[in-house]
């Protein structure tokens, strides 16, 4: 028989306040506790009572009073004979995830309205599992939660599980090298069996979807569960496996509080009001606070639950976890998967299924307290000690720095003694302070320093300075002699009273220990302190401890009647005095009208500004991010706000809205129209004080109107006095209640432009960066979040580095780990990283102390990033760095530039002697950092080159050992770099608004589209050349003499035209073909697109704008196409400015000097020189001759076509004629287009050495010899296939030709993808100083007249370069537009005028030539071969019957209808006919093209010509939708058919091209399945697609799409900057009621194989 009982009520188990010391337990063991009735709840516990939940009552949801008891629904899989149908899964399985929570009391919120929402509106279904999950506060830990949790509940099962082994990437728990810890209580499905584990994982497979991954079952296997007896006992085959009621999980950067309800009235007579009964008998009696937890507490919760009764030993005690994906091995692999240690298991695990019964598993539990009691200390000294040591430990103060020294014994005997304390020691006390700031900055909570007497205490200064100024929580403790060696002469004496002022928050002077004074003064004295250590303001305290002697552990008489009073604390856990905090009981009632003013500030913002600075907490970081996407507004983070370098989750991160990052802010005000633009009429200032000096004096000299501060102290933190509204408060508050009022909707064109300038600025800054071959310091910045995860964290020294990183840190990083990320699809979709630095003080001094103890607090690793100056002054951090106390591995970075590089920055270096730099401010130093490691025995690597980085950073993470990487650095060649990079930035800035600023009303539009597209057509032209392309070998005559392409046409929205040529080259892997049907598709995903105004910017902009507008991979794009896009789309913009291309493109770009400096090196006209071309067929004499004539003409150089003859002494012989005959008043180049083999390329080096060649062209034909060439022959070479064929990142594969023998990138726009591309790799050539030669494909004079005035910008983009780098302006380089002289015939009745310049000697094209052709383009219409449109479809119905039923099919047909070749498409499930639109439009010209919308689909609705009976007797099979477009088929066409399907229409085509081969002529498949091979699997799923058709129904398409999309499946396709528009789409079916019918019917579990 079926059980289906809940488990009874228990009462809150025994928690006793004077429970004894546990004794150390063993590694697993069960325990039965005896129950203790008499037990009460814990008075602290008490007082979190009205933190519970209360739900409102529903007169019409009932359930029988007799089955209200704690527990879910219960299956004994042992009176299960036959499994029978009940391995199929729910009716209806729901995962509804809600918008995150700010805190956790507003995540319990969100869940409890949920479900008065849903008990208004009960499912129908009669099985069920729905699970509601919110993301909480990474402060919510699970160990803490389940804690304040289970001493509250009396409901079981209770567990914690902790496992750093995910076992299979498919389970998607947790990051690699990241811990799982997940707790819950409750059961949602309990399933239980002594045997026959494969029938429990069958039965469990029920309540189990591979949906929704989340949804997971704990438990044991090989222990066999006794219900009656409430006890365990191993036996094989058995199980005991269950799925939360209500779960907590950790995550990265947040928790996810979870409920599951499960149902099964059908099966078990489990109904859906008991399970909601249940589930609300749990949920109001949860505590929505989590309070800071004693470690005593913790513990003693969990041995208490664990029970005092002898343990029992069993071997297979740990928990297993497992979800529907490993379920579904364990079908596939019944036998292996029977075995424990074949299923994933925890590490860690607490199990608790009743009062008296629990198990763990390597929880650690350590018997409490000091090594001896109290009453047993050998003399007062040291129960004095005991007694501080002792309260420190129950206030959660566990981490003790202890400096050496004999005054303080008492105390560093009594920490070392302690079970629970962490006792690290270094005989520099100003290190010791530094550490315990650093451990206190990562924990939250104060370390404890004990020190000696005397300047033992002043040394610990310069850390509590810090702590003082940055409110880090610190407690000291310092010996001190006794009042009567004071002023006494006394060794090691000095005057401790009030040592440190004002910076403490807090002093009291203890007497020299006496049993005179009663022990409850000491206990006060610790609590008092800890509470002004951990309250706002936090800060460091200080208790002066004198102590007479003995110091040592001897025995002195003493009388425990000083310990009166004191009996229940002995006996207890908890600290002597507990303080309390009321305000936030009511301060929260009254602070929404506190916040009203500042409420109507945001309210009228038009230009707001969200400024975050430094954060110390992942609370306040959670916080921050809700809050920024809720006003929407542009970010400024500070490099310490932990938002400034962010993991993400998503492939193109900024891309997205949601949140407007502006991390180069600093960089963008060094231009003065920026400064003078972007001014914010409101600053929210969240976190402390920001590192950019710049931005700080833009505030200042330009205020807003109100500036609002938010910090949690009541210092002012305002140096510029600009604050309007002071909130004290934390982040979370904050937010809070800002988060809670609606906030308008503006338009957000200043919010976008300066988006947009960030943009620019970032862009500008990695070119910079990622060009220079030299290992630079803003590099290290630049690269350092590329070794970042979400276990990891930075904490950054002062001076430079944090500058550095600031300015130059990467902002988004695409994370690695994408897969196992809970949320990769919700908000937020990144976390920050959390970094940490000592700007308290901003000194220099213990910043390695500090990253170590910053290291053990927060539980990461840590990369520490300091200066070589600030290493050498904190050379004693070693010496803690060698004490791996608790901590994980570090990464330490110095910087070393040999001395003090910020001064090379600063106005000084400018105005003062080098040798006073050098020793006064520099202190130029030659310490060998390598050496002081070793004298430590820490690691170290030196690295040179950014390779050796790379290297070394991967390296140290592999190894997972302490290490120091020491990069190499100079002071001058660092300053010389950030002049650079700040020029270039403030040029980008101010170019880039400038133009942006050009456009009408920018700051008033909501998006910076500036037009749309009207449409797209396309012309195929066949124009005949006087010669072959010099790419033919000499042979290849014949039909060689035409050139073929397109002429592409767009409209624009205002009728605008832009031009552009697509040209392939067969040998470049394009042909004519294949490009026709990109265009074809293009044109149809083009139309109606929007233009962005950045566009012609060429900095990445067409990119984003193909991915995001067009949603086209721009790799997939071929190059020849993607240039003649990009030319016209310039030209469009540009005629609709009333500018030329070269105009549009340059804007603002060059000042007038550098226009001037151009036009002086070019005889004052706007022109580019011009390359002639020889093909050098011919003899020598022959070649020469044309050579002279070229001369003659006006060119001055020209290119000469080699390596196509037997011998390279051939080739070097016409070179020979050409001096001989010409001399040297021309230029030569020579292209030998790869041909050459290397030694072949010699030969023919050394045959022209004399020669004076401007540089070679491509001399061998393998890539990895060109530098060995260059080195071999030391002639200049020239690059030109060899960047053709560059692919993802260009900058990485550039550097690989830095040589300084490469002189030349030889750059043909339709061969290297277009303009944007071309532009880069003009841009690095010319910042390494080597030529950007624009080269023709033999295109006509439409792209001659485009390249003519792209190769003008480039000219002007290296002058600025020139300036940049200090250079002087190069002689004009001639391009390689030579090919014109082969064009006979041209695609407008004249072309390009392209003569001697008149105001030079020389062959030249001028700018205003190649304007005027495009202005005034003509086609010549007797070189158009056809003429391409946007071609309509023809829509149409198509009725079909078939016994009772018809379907109206909708039909859309592209292409000829005399057209033989038939091409049939047919869509997946939710997709309609319009999806094959683009793909029938591009291949209409070769194939008639129909697409169909499948029954049920889209407007093919279904029409029943019978009863109802009849209807639901029909399935909409595969097999019956096959005879219905077989039908359909014949009636619109007599020809034989190609079926073109994707998913179910692909099953559909198979199974026809199988069925029907007389009229079926093949099948292309796309992701379809053939069907499953054996019955259990069709059965499965298809009751699996039961229910999804079941949800479709009740829930509503809506519903369904939410639910169906946010499974694994379609992780990729929600990374589509179309993953919107695509379910929009998906909503356009008129038959809810056949779609859900075609869903089931055609299961992939109806189809056999």
């Amino acid at each position: 028989m079926l059980r289906a009982e809940l488990l009874p009520r228990f009462k809150p188990s025994p928690l006793s306040p004077r429970a004894p010391k546990t004794l150390l337990l063993s590694r697993r063991f069960v325990r039965k506790i005896p129950p203790n009735p008499s037990s009460s709840i814990p008075l602290p516990l008490k007082n979190r009572l009205y933190n519970r939940l209360q739900f409102r009552s529903n007169p019409n949801f009932q359930v029988n009073s007799q089955s209200s008891c704690c527990g879910g629904l219960e299956i004994d899989a042992d009176e299960i004979l036959d499994v029978g149908d009940r391995d199929l899964p729910v009716d209806l399985f729901l995962t509804r995830t809600l918008p995150p929570a700010l805190t956790l009391k507003a995540g319990y919120e969100k869940i409890k309205n949920a479900i008065e929402e849903l008990k208004t509106n009960p499912p129908s279904a009669s099985s069920g599992v729905l699970r509601y999950q919110v993301l909480v506060p990474p402060s919510t830990k699970a160990s803490n939660w389940l804690y304040h949790q289970c001493r509250n509940l009396s409901g079981y099962p209770q567990f914690y599980i902790c496992t750093s082994r995910t076992h299979d990437l498919s389970l998607e728990l947790a990051p690699r090298n990241k811990l799982l810890e997940v707790s819950g209580f409750g059961t949602a499905v309990c399933l239980h069996g002594s045997s026959h584990i494969q029938k429990g994982y069958s039965l469990l497979a029920r309540y189990l979807s591979s949906d929704c991954h989340l949804v997971r079952a704990y438990g044991f296997v090989d222990l066999n569960f006794n219900k009656e007896l409430s006890s365990m006992v191993e036996k094989s085959g058995s199980f005991y496996l269950f799925i939360p009621q209500i779960e907590l999980n950790e995550f990265d950067g947040c928790s996810l509080l979870a409920s599951t309800l499960a149902w099964d009235d059908s099966m078990l007579s489990y109904t859906f009001e008991r399970a909601v009964y249940i589930f609300e008998s749990y949920f109001h009696k949860m505590i929505d606070y989590i309070a800071p937890v004693n470690i005593y507490e913790k513990e003693l919760w969990m041995s208490c639950s664990s029970g005092q009764s002898n343990a029992v030993k069993i071997k297979n005690a740990q928990m297993v976890y497992l979800n529907a994906l490993v379920l579904a091995r364990a079908a596939v692999g019944a036998n292996c998967m029977q075995k424990q240690g074949n299923l994933p298991i925890s590490d860690q695990s607490y199990f608790r299924c009743s009062q008296s019964f629990s198990l763990t598993n390597d929880m650690h539990f350590r018997s409490h307290g000091t090594h001896l009691p109290i009453k047993e200390c050998s003399n007062i000294n040291l129960a004095w000690a005991s007694l501080i040591v002792e309260e420190c430990v129950r206030l959660g103060l566990t981490y003790f720095c202890i400096a050496p020294g004999s005054r303080s014994s008492p105390l560093a005997l009594s920490a070392c003694a302690h079970s629970l304390t962490s006792c690290v020691s270094c005989y520099d006390e100003r290190s010791l302070g530094f550490h315990a700031v650093g451990y206190a900055r990562g924990a939250n909570k104060p370390a404890v320093v004990i020190t000696s007497s005397g300047t033992a205490v002043s040394n610990l200064l310069p850390s509590v300075v810090e702590a003082s100024q940055d409110f880090v929580p610190l407690m000291l403790l310092t010996a001190d002699r006794p009042p009567e060696l004071h002023d006494a002469g006394a060794n090691q004496s000095i005057d401790q009273v009030n040592h440190f002022g004002k910076f403490v928050r807090y002093f009291f002077n203890l007497p020299p220990p006496t049993d005179q004074i009663s022990a409850k003064m000491v206990l006060t004295t610790v609590d008092s302190a800890a509470y002004a250590a951990t309250q706002v303001p936090h800060g460091p305290v200080h208790i002066n401890c004198s102590f007479r002697e003995p110091l040592e552990d001897s025995y002195r008489e003493w009388t425990r009647e000083c310990l009166r009073g004191l009996d229940m604390w002995l006996t207890s856990m908890e600290p002597y005095t507990r303080y309390r905090r009321m305000q936030g009981l009511y301060a929260s009632n009254n602070y929404a009208n506190s916040m009203t003013g500042v409420l109507e500030v945001i309210m009228r913002a038009n230009k707001g500004l969200l400024l975050v600075g430094s954060i110390h907490s992942e609370d306040d970081m959670w916080a921050a991010v809700q809050l920024a996407k809720h006003l929407s507004w542009p970010i400024v983070t500070d490099i310490l706000s932990g938002l400034r370098l962010r993991i993400s989750f998503t492939s193109f991160p900024e891309l997205k809205d949601d949140f407007l990052f502006i991390d180069h802010m600093d960089h963008a005000l060094l231009a003065d129209s920026v400064k003078s633009w972007a001014l914010p009429d409101v600053v929210i200032q969240i976190g402390s004080r920001i590192t950019s000096k710049r931005i700080g004096q833009f505030l200042d000299h330009c205020p807003p109107a109100s500036y609002v501060l938010v910090d949690n102290h009541p210092y002012r933190h305002d140096p510029s006095h600009i604050v309007t509204h002071r909130i004290q408060s934390t982040i979370t508050e904050f937010a809070d209640a800002l988060c809670n009022v609606h906030l308008p909707k503006k338009a957000r064109g200043w919010s976008n432009l300066l988006k947009a300038l960030n943009s620019v600025v970032a862009q500008e800054i990695a070119f910079k960066i990622d060009s220079e071959c030299m290992l630079t310091e803003p590099y290290v910045a630049h690269v350092i979040s590329e070794v970042l995860d979400s276990d990891t964290a930075i904490f950054i020294g002062n001076s430079m580095v944090i500058r550095d990183l600031d300015m130059y840190g990467r902002g988004w990083r695409k994370s690695e780990k994408t897969k196992t990320h809970v949320m990769s699809y919700q908000d937020p979709c990144f976390h920050g990283i959390q970094v940490a630095g000592n700007r308290g003080a901003s000194g220099i001094d213990g910043l390695l102390s500090t990253a170590i103890g910053f290291a053990v607090g927060c539980n990461k690793q840590v990369f520490c990033m300091i200066g070589d100056v600030s290493f050498l002054h904190d050379t004693n951090g070693l010496a803690i760095l060698n004490q791996r106390v608790r901590r994980k591995p570090i990464i330490v970075i110095v910087i070393n530039n040999h001395g003090g590089a910020i001064f090379s920055l600063l106005p000084i270096s400018n105005t003062t002697h080098s040798d006073v730099l050098d020793k006064f401010f520099y202190t130029a130093h030659d310490v060998s950092i390598q050496k002081l490691c070793a004298a430590h025995s820490v690691k170290h690597l030196l690295v040179q080159t950014k390779a050796d980085l790379q290297i070394a950073l991967w390296k140290s993470q592999q190894e997972q050992t302490d290490c120091v990487i020491e990069v190499q650095s100079c002071i001058a060649d660092n300053a010389n770099f950030h002049r650079i990079i700040r020029m270039s930035a403030c040029q980008a800035a101010t170019q880039a608004l400038g133009f942006l600023l050009d456009f009408p009303d920018i700051e008033h539009v909501q998006c910076f589209s500036f037009t749309k597209i009207d449409k797209m057509e396309y012309m195929l032209y066949r124009i005949q050349l006087f010669a072959p392309p010099t790419s033919r070998q000499f042979d290849d005559v014949g039909n060689e003499l035409f050139r073929e392409g397109f002429i592409l046409i767009i409209h624009l929205d205002d009728n605008t035209v832009g031009f552009g040529e697509v040209a392939p080259i067969e040998s470049h892997e394009e042909n004519l073909s294949d490009v026709e049907e990109q265009l074809r598709f293009l044109l149809h995903r083009m139309k109606g697109s929007e233009i962005g105004s950045l566009l012609p910017m060429l900095n990445g902009c067409f990119s984003d704008w193909m991915w995001r507008s067009l949603g086209v991979p721009p790799s997939s794009i071929f190059p020849s196409v993607r240039c003649g896009l990009e030319m016209a789309i310039l030209n469009a913009l540009a005629a609709k400015q009333g500018s030329s291309l070269s105009d549009l493109i340059s804007g603002c770009m060059s000042s007038s000097g550098d226009k001037k400096s151009l036009r002086d090196n070019t005889q004052d006209s706007a022109s580019i020189q011009i390359c002639a071309l020889v093909d050098c067929n011919g003899t020598p004499n022959e070649v020469a001759y044309v050579v002279s004539q070229l001369a003659n003409e006006g060119f001055t150089t020209v290119k000469l076509k080699v390596a196509r003859r037997e011998s390279p002494t051939e080739d070097a012989a016409i070179i020979q004629k050409i001096r001989e005959m010409v001399g040297y008043k021309i230029n030569i180049r020579v292209d030998a287009n790869r041909k050459w083999t290397y030694e072949k390329a010699i030969q023919f080096g050394s045959s022209v050495k004399s020669f004076d060649l401007q540089y070679i062209e491509e001399p061998v034909c393998h890539q990895e010899d060109i530098i060995k060439f260059c080195e071999e022959s030391n002639l200049p070479v020239a690059l030109d296939e060899t960047i053709d064929k560059l692919k993802g990142d260009i900058l990485s594969e550039l550097q690989k030709f830095v040589h300084a023998g490469i002189v030349a990138l030889v750059i043909k726009p339709s061969i290297v993808g277009g303009f944007e591309n071309a532009r880069l790799m003009a841009k690095w050539a010319q910042l390494h100083g080597k030529m950007a030669v624009v080269s023709c494909a033999f295109e006509s004079s439409l792209s001659l007249s485009a390249y003519v005035q792209f190769a003008y910008y480039l000219e002007l983009q290296n002058a600025a370069i020139c300036k940049l780098k200090k250079r002087d302006l190069s002689r004009a380089i001639a391009h390689g537009l030579g090919t014109y002289r082969w064009l006979k015939e041209d695609i407008s009745d004249k072309g390009l005028k392209i003569c001697v310049s008149p105001y030079s000697d020389n062959v030249e094209a001028l700018v205003e030539d190649a304007h005027s052709f495009v202005q005034n383009f003509q086609i010549n219409n007797k070189r158009i071969q056809r003429v391409y449109t946007e071609e309509q479809l023809k829509s149409y119905v198509v009725k079909v019957k078939s016994g009772n039923f018809s379907c109206l099919f909708k039909l859309q047909e592209a292409g000829s209808c005399t057209n033989k070749k038939v091409v049939i498409f047919l869509h997946g499930f939710l997709g309609t006919s319009d999806e094959w639109t683009p793909t029938m439009k591009a291949l209409s010209h070769a194939a008639r093209g129909i697409s169909v919308d499948l029954p049920g689909h889209g407007d093919s609705p279904m029409q029943w010509h019978s009863n109802e009976e009849s209807e639901q007797k029909l399935k909409l099979s595969v097999e019956t939708v096959a005879d219905l477009l077989l039908k359909l088929i014949c009636d619109i066409t007599d020809e034989g058919v190609i079926l073109v399907g994707y998913s179910m229409g692909a099953r559909i085509a198979l199974h026809m091209a199988l069925r029907y081969s007389e009229k079926i002529e093949g099948a292309v498949i796309i992701s379809g399945s053939p069907g499953l091979r054996d019955e259990a699997s069709r059965r499965v799923r298809r009751a699996q697609d039961k229910s999804r058709a079941c949800l479709l129904l009740t829930h509503g398409l809506q519903c369904f799409l939410h639910t169906w999309y946010s499974g694994n499946l379609w992780r990729s396709l929600r990374e589509h900057p179309h993953f919107d528009r695509i379910i929009r789409s998906r909503t356009r079916h008129n038959d809810i009621k056949a779609l859900a019918k075609a869903f089931y019917d055609s299961s992939i579990g109806e189809q056999r194989i």
